[in-house]
């Protein structure tokens, strides 16, 4: 949306970051409970294991944030929360069917989002082909505010989300050792929900994260695999709005930026596809690639280096 001219920088953050508020607030909690219903087998589970996978995730994605490399958070924190696990119980206290599922989902989304971008921007393309540049390109300019809106929308029902699911998961932990101190904050009960506090905190911090980090990320995705023009950028958010909500719906975490950045592929390969920079994509689909079994090997490793703290004081 900014490197297509859209809207300015400021504005296009300000207009992201309220629609992620909405979509974490107001669309759901259904990928938070996938979370909660569990990775790992509840008696395997404890807060240093919680905080482990939060610090773990919260190091890769300040890391990739600041080179400027889009990461997939979803990716972090699941191998987050396996790492601790793997260390201290082994394979057989997680859930793996649970686990295949999630992997496969995130392995099939990459290939939607290139494929729906490269339809989407391919039928745009040929619809508006004959009519004067300049008309489609004010077109597309407009119409991205409401694509744009739409994958903040479902990026705030999924992203923010996996945030809530820790929470609460620590949460109820605590509620079963101090079920009165922790009243106040989570009430328990047989079903199992997420408290409207944690709804709140999770879509501010997400949405304050985006006003204030999220250039990098936009500049590689908006400029540095190609061009993007306002056909390219409105065809991908539109795929991945659809792909992204589509998951949350059933209850499935999806990397959005994985989404969106597969999308922005597929758009611009439907045009041109030697334009597109394969050396940007390659490095964005390694740091993929290497982002679950590393940050379940820093978690772990965060994991041990508490335990043994904790041990000696």
């Amino acid at each position: 949306m900014v490197y297509t001219g859209a809207v300015g920088p400021g504005w296009a953050l300000i207009l992201v970051a309220f629609f992620v508020s909405i979509g974490a607030l107001f669309l759901g909690t259904a990928v938070a409970l996938t979370f909660i219903r569990g990775i790992i087998e509840p008696e395997h589970l404890d807060l240093v294991v919680i905080w482990s996978a939060l610090i773990s995730a919260l190091l890769w994605t300040l890391v990739a944030g600041i080179r400027g490399i889009p990461t997939s958070s979803t990716h972090a924190i699941i191998g987050g929360l396996v790492g601790p696990v793997l260390f201290s119980a082994g394979p057989y206290a997680l859930n793996w069917v649970f686990i295949v599922e999630i992997l496969l989902a995130l392995l099939i989304a990459p290939f939607l989002g290139l494929l729906f971008g490269y339809l989407l921007t391919n039928g745009s393309l040929r619809l508006f082909g004959a009519q004067s540049p300049h008309k489609v390109r004010r077109f597309f300019e407009r119409s991205q505010i409401f694509s744009s809106s739409a994958i903040a929308l479902a990026y705030g029902t999924n992203d923010a989300q996996k945030t809530m699911g820790i929470l609460t998961l620590g949460l109820i932990i605590m509620y079963r050792l101090y079920p009165h101190e922790i009243s106040f904050l989570y009430s328990g009960g047989s079903d199992l929900y997420v408290p409207i506090w944690v709804r709140i905190a999770c879509a501010a911090a997400v949405s304050l994260g985006i006003l204030t980090g999220g250039y990098r990320t936009m500049k590689t995705v908006g400029s540095k695999i190609y061009r993007v023009r306002s056909v390219h950028g409105f065809s991908a958010q539109l795929a991945s709005a659809a792909i992204v909500y589509s998951s949350a719906i059933f209850g499935l975490p999806m990397s959005t930026t994985q989404v969106i950045s597969s999308s922005i592929v597929g758009a611009g390969a439907a045009q041109r596809i030697s334009a597109i920079k394969w050396n940007v994509v390659n490095r964005i689909m390694s740091t993929w690639i290497i982002t679950l079994p590393c940050t379940a090997v820093l978690s772990g490793v965060v994991y041990t280096a508490i335990k043994e703290i904790h041990v000696f004081l």
